[in-house]
């Protein structure tokens, strides 16, 4: 993998806190198995997701749209992407500095008190009323969605797609959970016209989100390093 051997923005930014990285890394590889079904780009993004909880099965779990990766990576580097998130979590864990560098911008509304208004009118969840105040605020179209925590905001988005045209730059959709969070994921996964990042089952969670993003920016880097 050769990935962001030589990134700046991206790396930690102390060397024995790269060091301890890469060390993590190199290990996820011995150990990790056969993963000859993914991309080197898809492994990087995987790879990530690994290290963000120790869990080898998502070398198998993770699923991707085949254009998730070349969509992902023209939202990144066009810049003023929106990144909306279904919780604060994700936004809270993505790096400021990261971000900034590519000029990207974080939006979760899951604890706006409007949403909660309409949420409890509409007998509804604050994550589906979450992603409908997006829509209606012009923050979707062109986005990076993340969804890491409520199936149901999946299950919007999902909505949105096929019923009011929706067309987000990617979808990474990993809601963790035992209520609709594998069947979210499976409705994700019947899109054809909108890439995504998905996996299979009730296993996810928002720091998955955070690290498949944050590998999406490595594999940025390195394509601005390489065009440079």
């Amino acid at each position: 993998m050769t990935i962001n051997t030589a990134n700046v923005v991206t790396e930690q930014l102390t060397a024995a806190g790269r060091a301890i990285e890469h060390d993590s890394f190199a290990i996820i590889d011995a150990e990790a198995g056969p993963h000859a079904a993914y991309s080197d780009e898809q492994w990087f993004i995987v790879r990530r997701m690994i290290h963000a909880n120790a869990d080898f099965e998502f070398n198998g779990l993770t699923e991707f749209h085949p254009d998730a990766i070349s969509a992902g990576l023209a939202a990144i580097l066009r810049g003023g992407t929106a990144i909306v998130a279904d919780v604060e979590m994700i936004c809270v864990g993505l790096s400021a500095t990261r971000l900034a560098h590519f000029g990207l911008f974080t939006h979760q509304f899951i604890s706006d008190a409007d949403v909660i208004v309409q949420a409890k009118a509409e007998a509804t969840t604050r994550a589906v009323q979450a992603m409908r105040k997006a829509h209606r605020l012009g923050l979707l179209d062109n986005a990076i969605i993340g969804i890491g925590n409520a199936p149901t905001a999946l299950i919007e988005i999902v909505r949105l797609i096929r019923e009011e045209d929706l067309r987000p730059a990617l979808v990474i959709g990993m809601p963790v959970g035992f209520v609709s969070a594998a069947e979210s994921k499976a409705l994700l996964a019947q899109i054809d016209d909108v890439p995504w990042i998905g996996i299979r089952g009730r296993k996810g969670g928002s720091t998955l989100v955070v690290a498949a993003i944050h590998a999406l920016l490595g594999i940025a880097e390195s394509r601005q390093r390489n065009a440079a």
